[in-house]
């Protein structure tokens, strides 16, 4: 068994059966002497709906999956040169809106349809995997646990060059010396005020980060327990049996032995009267 093999199984299940093929790849994985393998597989973490119906898509819907993260990467590339983007944009709005209706009949079919938030975390994880190279192969790849977002349309460290409006392409006309501090120190107050909530926002990402990883540990944790309340289940209803069983035989037993005992009664009986019988033949002659 290899780990790619076992996570694209894994993931290509629908979320409810995700703990028991998890915790059946594991087993087989020990089975076949891999531990290293069986801990890896034991550490994938269940998806939630909408990034299951992202994991559809690639499986699914791959063809038109792969041009919509194509038109991203041109998008990207466009960003970074400042080129234009309204036909890349136009596209991507078409493919975005095909897959969601793709992503919501996949769902459907698998009996699993998609409500208004699920579809829009699928929204946004389209989305985010145009603008984030990382998240397009996370997509691609279809092993998603958690959707994806971002926090704007413009990746981090380039510089989105819009075109200028007809007005803004003539010369400007001279500022007066006097209001040029009042501008400088606006601009500056706005710089500032940009980082800070650059700042706040990278922690927020953090945080969301973390509180993610712990809730991802509790729902593990909680499956893995719920998956050992099953196997206790199994193993008292088992022992039920079993005792259940031992009662009976204990009770054939029981029965029996009284049945021996009064056949041993009534025989030292006969026994008793036939003795007799002969003392008194004896006496007699």
């Amino acid at each position: 068994m290899e780990f790619s093999t076992a996570a694209d199984e894994l993931y290509g299940v629908v979320p409810e059966e995700f703990v028991a093929t998890r915790t059946r790849l594991a087993r087989e994985a020990r089975a076949e002497g891999d531990a290293a393998l069986a801990r890896r597989i034991g550490g994938l973490r269940r998806p939630t709906l909408s990034a299951w119906a992202v994991n559809l898509l690639s499986r699914s819907a791959a063809g038109d999956l792969r041009g919509l993260l194509d038109v991203g990467a041109r998008m990207r590339e466009a960003w970074g040169s400042g080129g234009g983007l309204g036909d890349l944009e136009r596209q991507r709005a078409r493919l975005v809106a095909a897959l969601l209706r793709r992503a919501g009949e996949l769902a459907a079919e698998a009996g699993r349809p998609l409500r208004d938030q699920a579809v829009r975390e699928v929204e946004d994880t389209l989305q985010a995997a145009t603008v984030d190279e990382e998240v397009a192969a996370e997509v691609r790849e279809g092993r998603l646990p958690q959707p994806r977002s971002h926090t704007g349309f413009v990746p981090a460290g380039f510089a989105l060059a819009p075109e200028p409006r007809p007005e803004e392409k003539k010369a400007p006309p001279p500022e007066r010396k006097a209001e040029r501090p009042k501008v400088t120190r606006t601009s500056a107050a706005r710089a500032r005020r940009a980082e800070t909530l650059a700042r706040r926002a990278d922690e927020a990402e953090r945080a969301l980060a973390d509180r993610t990883e712990r809730a991802d540990a509790a729902r593990r944790a909680a499956d893995d327990a719920s998956a050992e309340v099953g196997r206790l289940r199994h193993e008292l209803e088992r022992a039920t049996a079993e005792r259940d069983s031992a009662a009976r035989r204990a009770e054939r037993a029981e029965q029996a032995r009284a049945r021996a005992e009064e056949a041993a009664r009534e025989a030292r009986k006969a026994a008793k009267e036939a003795r007799r019988a002969a003392e008194r033949d004896a006496a007699h002659r």
